[in-house]
């Protein structure tokens, strides 16, 4: 393997400071390449990136976690796509809204809360089972963290324990992801994120307000995980049979087909969709987290990238790299195109 392209692209993000620094990894089938480029951190001091460090890797956390969680629950019959939300969550109310609108996006949820990043756990939950079913319901893909968090909680009314924790239980250990974890323990192995006027420099704990909040009742967010145990989930997704009580293969073989409403919004469950030639025209499956984390899967010829940053650090929002990181995105899934 090489991916020069890819890896040049890489580079710029670190040589123009965009990003502090980069681990990556390129996955075809068996063989993985990775590596680490830049700096873990620029505040309060210059901080090495060294390889294995682990990433708040922010929104991964739905598909890594409590999509899978739920593609279990699916494949017993414990929950269906038609399902309403209020069957689980009646404090919701809204009877229209099913469990496929959560996992696509698909919602409409919408609303402001108030100071609700000081909000407790408890008034956050009840403000956001107020929040209203606006326009865009069944017609239009509009992403947001409520869909998950609502996941999060329907799977702790089916399971009874938090989403995390299942989470923990059925995915990160079966799997044998030994590094991930949503509790980190050694706050120095992990980068940090946004030096924030509350909170100070955030590590080791994670940087979304509303996962800070929620803490393990959060399934948006939360997750902290490494490169290598990435692939490992990259990988588990080629062969889903072999890893069938985690990652239903009657489901995970489904996921390259949109499942939004209108068929047309390149969004599967969980999962957004891009469309790669080689060798013949399909689709690709990618995610990305908040923090300056992304995944790219290609069930169809075993290659994955597996793409962390902390583009956050030292402050948030970063929106340079939002256009730099489709760009890389674009680079790897053309440069991949003839390598199986």
């Amino acid at each position: 393997m090489a991916y020069q392209a890819t890896k040049a692209a890489l580079r710029q993000l670190v040589a123009h400071r965009v990003v502090p620094g980069v681990s990556y990894a390129f996955v075809d089938g068996d063989c993985v390449e990775s590596g680490v480029m830049g700096q873990a951190a620029w505040v309060p001091q210059v901080e090495p990136l060294r390889a294995g460090m682990t990433y708040d890797v922010a929104s991964l956390t739905k598909v890594v976690g409590t999509l899978s969680v739920t593609l279990q629950l699916l494949a017993q019959g414990r929950l269906h796509l038609e399902d309403p939300v209020t069957i689980w969550l009646p404090a919701f109310r809204d009877s229209r809204v099913t469990i496929r609108h959560l996992l696509t996006h698909t919602s409409g949820i919408t609303g402001y809360i108030p100071n609700r990043n000081q909000l407790t756990a408890a008034d956050l939950t009840a403000a956001l089972l107020g929040l209203h079913v606006g326009p865009t319901f069944n017609v239009k893909m509009v992403y947001a963290d409520v869909n998950y968090i609502f996941m999060g909680w329907i799977i702790e009314a089916i399971l009874g324990v938090p989403v995390q924790v299942a989470v923990q239980r059925r995915v990160l250990n079966p799997l044998g992801m030994t590094h991930s974890t949503f509790t980190p323990t050694d706050p120095l192995a992990c980068i940090p994120t946004a030096v924030t006027a509350t909170r100070g420099l955030v590590r080791g704990s994670v940087h979304d307000p509303k996962g800070y909040v929620l803490q393990r009742r959060c399934g948006s967010a939360g997750l902290f995980s490494t490169v290598a145990d990435l692939v490992r989930f990259c990988q588990a997704y080629w062969h889903p049979e072999q890893f069938a009580s985690v990652l239903p293969p009657t489901w995970v073989h489904r996921l390259i087909a949109d499942w939004t409403p209108t068929g047309q919004d390149g969004r599967s469950l969980g999962w957004a969709l891009t469309a790669t030639q080689w060798p013949q025209a399909h689709r690709v499956l990618w995610h990305s987290g908040f923090t300056g984390t992304y995944l790219a899967i290609d069930p169809a010829t075993q290659q994955a990238m597996v793409f962390l940053t902390n583009r956050v650090h030292p402050k948030a929002p970063n929106l340079p790299y939002l256009d730099q990181r489709n760009a890389v995105l674009g680079t790897y899934l053309a440069e991949k195109q003839g390598r199986r």
